[in-house]
């Protein structure tokens, strides 16, 4: 019979590491008393990462005792304590590669059920003293679970553990974990693990993700991890012909980019861009800018739209390209598309940050099945001479039953027409989002400038709209996501401290900054904190690709090796350095 050796709890506290607070809950403690397990935690017990541990389906942690004997032995350890890995129950029994999603025990008069492997991150590490265990656990088949509590009650170390259903599937937690996480994606396990109810959403979400990639044929990378939703048509860059160039405003002009043979370029996504790598002078490092693509994402040809600012690249663009010129474009890149969904439509853009969201209005606009969708389009400008594509996106509109529009000029001139070229003088806010009516059901994408982003999600937020039904595109990089999924303050990238390094230049492209590589940072993960660049991260050991981006050029090195390589084209920069100059889509 296993039993339930040592009940151990823990609050958040922050703790100092590589000259940064983390708040963390990592370490757990043993408790004498019997404590009541509820729904979402022991009492007692908290996590600081709500994204990753915690809730209904992460209530108790499990870890075994001859898990923590073994690393004892492989790590060289003179000894180790109950709640070292963070673990709420340390149980003797129940071995990984023994218990199976699905299955049920009762402990004390308390009913638990399997939920799914732990989902180790970088404070592990911490905890340990040794940065590669969330990579470790998962090589090693020890991973640990985590149980839901399906009867409340209070539990205590002693408990006998008493298994009273086995799980559907019989795909064990040793074996869900390589599923997932190792190179080893076999299809038919996978389809029988994303069908066992207890598999908590997050990871039956990723398992069909593994399946549809390869339905679709994607046969490289991890699919299921990958925040990237589509790969890159090409890797790299490729000339495209400038065919046609049209003036919208006195400061914005949109390029159309063609196949120089004449052949029809793969559609993109709605709401992704293009990565260009301008050339001046031979002998000086190109410029490397991201632009949106305003146009009709399956027309065959691309369309960027250029707002001329004080910018080397967007003068360059408006300023200097002529008909017929050749440009260095990557493949349309970005997560910021259009899902395929039935539900309603938010598009909301300030200025220039019209591009992406008049994308997804072209796709909504031509495609039957979207375009019963109901939509709201949310346009700020400063006045009607300034309203970028306004003729545009009102025949689209038309185009689309029952849509909606909502137009803000916050300096209109005295041409300019209330009621008729625009309907609200002043910016977007609260007022104008509850005038819009929107549904609190509805999918809303943003686009525009930092504040202006800052202050809708508030208003969303207030309206009742839910985050993660809110999708988001800065002008320039990424907002800045750690393992807790908190965004980080937003700082303007620049050089790391200290002297400059003598190794291959590597370039943040959406960030607009190029600097060498120092051996002093132990990963391109390490360069880009140093540099202020938003990035994405949890495991910083190649385990779960929160870190992977797009590699437009240049060759890597891997260490450790990830166990899972990316996808053709993409990097993980948690655990790479570089052996050229490197571009990354960052």
């Amino acid at each position: 019979m296993s039993r339930l050796m040592s009940v151990n709890v823990g609050l958040p506290q922050e703790i100092e590491w590589q000259g940064k607070h983390v708040r963390t809950a990592i370490w757990k403690y043993p408790v004498a008393q019997r404590i009541r397990a509820r729904r979402m935690n022991l009492d007692g017990d908290g996590q600081a990462d709500l994204q990753g541990h915690g809730g209904e389906q992460r209530a108790v942690m499990v870890y075994q005792n001859e898990a923590l004997r073994y690393w004892a032995r492989i790590l060289g350890w003179s000894g180790f304590e109950y709640g070292q890995f963070g673990e709420n129950f340390t149980v003797d029994g129940l071995a990984d590669d023994e218990v199976c999603i699905g299955d049920r025990y009762r402990i004390g008069d308390a009913v638990f059920e399997v939920t799914q492997p732990r989902v180790t991150c970088y404070r592990l590490g911490i905890r340990l003293n040794n940065p590669e265990m969330p990579a470790l656990l998962v090589s090693h088949r020890r991973p640990g679970f985590y149980f839901r509590v399906l009867q409340e009650g209070e539990v205590g170390a002693g408990d006998e553990i008493q298994k009273i259903a086995d799980g559907p599937g019989r795909i064990s937690v040793a074996e869900a974990d390589s599923l997932l996480y190792s190179s080893n994606h076999d299809q038919s396990r996978i389809a029988i693990a994303a069908r066992i109810p207890a598999l908590s959403q997050g990871w039956k979400d990723s398992f069909d993700k593994l399946l549809r990639a390869k339905e679709e044929g994607v046969l490289t990378g991890n699919a299921g991890l990958r925040s990237i939703s589509s790969l890159p048509a090409w890797n790299g860059f490729r000339k495209l012909r400038v065919a046609e160039l049209h003036q919208e405003t006195s400061d914005v002009t949109s390029i159309l980019l063609e196949s120089p043979d004449g052949s029809l370029l793969r559609a993109a996504s709605p709401g992704q861009y293009l990565v260009l790598r301008l050339h001046d002078d031979k002998n000086v490092r190109p410029l490397i800018r991201s632009y949106s693509i305003s146009g009709a994402s399956g027309a065959g040809k691309y369309r960027i739209s250029v707002k001329r600012g004080a910018g080397l690249g967007s003068r360059r663009m408006v300023d200097g390209t002529q008909i017929g010129d050749l440009v260095e474009t990557s493949a349309p890149r970005g997560d910021f598309v259009l899902r395929t969904d039935k539900r309603p439509v938010v598009l909301i853009s300030a200025g220039i940050g019209v591009t992406p969201v008049l994308s997804m209005l072209h796709a909504l606009s031509s495609n039957s099945t979207e375009s019963l969708r109901q939509v709201w389009w949310i346009h700020g400008a400063r006045k009607g001479s300034e309203h970028v594509f306004a003729g545009e996106t009102t025949k689209l509109l038309e185009s689309i039953s029952g849509s909606h529009s909502i137009v803000a000029y916050s300096r209109p001139d005295q041409t300019d027409r209330l009621g008729k070229d625009f309907d609200i003088k002043g910016h977007l806010d609260l007022t104008t989002l509850r005038r819009a009516g929107i549904p609190l059901d509805a999918e809303v994408y943003l686009c525009g400038p930092t504040g202006f982003l800052r202050d809708i999600n508030r208003d969303l937020s207030t309206l009742g709209i839910p985050p993660d039904a809110v999708h988001q595109e800065l002008f320039g990089p990424a907002i800045s996501l750690e393992a807790s999924g908190e965004k980080a303050n937003a700082k303007t990238p620049h050089p790391p401290a200290l002297s400059a390094g003598d190794g291959p230049l590597v370039s943040f492209t959406r960030s607009g900054l190029s600097v060498p590589w120092d051996a002093r940072f132990g990963s391109l993960l390490e360069l880009a904190e140093a540099c202020d660049i938003p990035v994405r991260w949890s495991c910083r050991t190649g385990v779960c690709h929160m870190c992977e981006c797009g590699l437009l050029d240049g060759r890597l090195r891997y260490s450790p090796e990830p166990l899972d390589l990316p996808a053709t084209g993409n990097a993980l920069i948690c655990c790479s350095t570089p052996e050229s100059v490197v571009d990354l889509d960052l």
